[in-house]
């Protein structure tokens, strides 16, 4: 039987628009699908969002989870979108311990619901929400070294079968997004796009360089066209400290029209 991920880096695409029919996450949906079907089904999810900051690693611990609509403009459906997932405050005490057994500052939130940068792709890859799910924050210094720690920290879950999924987008300038197209930004997205892959996938690199280069991603062709602000990356940096290994697949593939990529470890 093929074993579960350690993690998975997902691009979760434009707020609620994959679940309201939008054609330009059509190959986002599609990824989305086949990943979790041919993967075993965990007996419990914990998503880092790129939509949820904290001054240190917090961790929801409520039994029955709300969702919090944190998107505005879009249609009334989008604010009656349901994901009856339950929580697990004893897995998510147990992170808490994973975090503070080495040395890391973390927290507990027991009101906090899940953001859509949870409830969306969850929704599309587990429609039945039978999976408990739990969210672990970002830190607000947006330091990519923290965040590898965080990830690092983490890397037990996997004997629980537990995955963990890191939810953001590997391109995330919104302004492009609704901007002409342009032969410059276009060469922007693809340049950081072959960077970020090369990286995460790259054999010949020793786990120290590896560690360097994403920890310096900023100085990476593209970096800061494709990034203003980092959030949406930095997912992705936990679920590389988890794993400390090239990752075991990549998927390209288009969203809202820009080159993005998934990520497997």
């Amino acid at each position: 039987m093929q074993k579960l991920p350690r993690s998975i880096f997902i691009s979760h695409g434009g707020g609620p628009l994959p679940l309201l029919g939008d054609e330009r996450h059509h190959e986002m949906l599609v990824c989305l699908k086949d990943l979790a079907a041919a993967i075993p089904r965990p007996d419990a999810i914990v998503v880092v969002s790129a939509h949820w900051e904290e001054k240190r690693p917090t961790i929801t611990a409520a039994r029955n989870p709300s969702l919090i609509y944190d998107y505005s403009g879009f249609p009334a459906e989008s604010y009656e979108i349901k994901y009856p997932c339950v929580g697990e405050p004893a897995l998510a005490d147990e992170i808490f311990h994973l975090f503070t057994a080495r040395y890391i500052d973390a927290g507990l939130d027991e009101e906090r619901g899940l953001d859509h940068g949870a409830f969306v792709p969850l929704k599309n890859m587990y429609p039945e929400a039978d999976s408990p799910c739990v969210q672990v924050s970002l830190v607000d210094t947006l330091d990519p070294s923290t965040h590898i720690e965080v990830g690092r920290a983490l890397g037990s879950l996997h004997k629980r079968n537990v995955v963990v999924i890191g939810s953001g987008f590997s391109f995330h300038n919104v302004r492009a997004f609704f901007a002409p197209d342009g032969s410059e930004g276009d060469r922007l997205n693809e340049a950081f796009e072959e960077w970020l892959q090369a990286a995460c996938s790259g054999s010949h690199y020793s786990e120290e360089q590896r560690y360097e280069l994403l920890a310096r991603w900023s100085d990476a062709p593209g970096a800061r066209y494709c990034h203003p602000r980092e959030e949406h990356l930095l997912p992705l940096h936990v679920c590389y400290g988890l794993a400390r290994s090239p990752c075991t697949k990549r998927m390209e593939l288009t969203i809202m029209n820009k080159k993005s990529s998934m990520y497997v470890w």
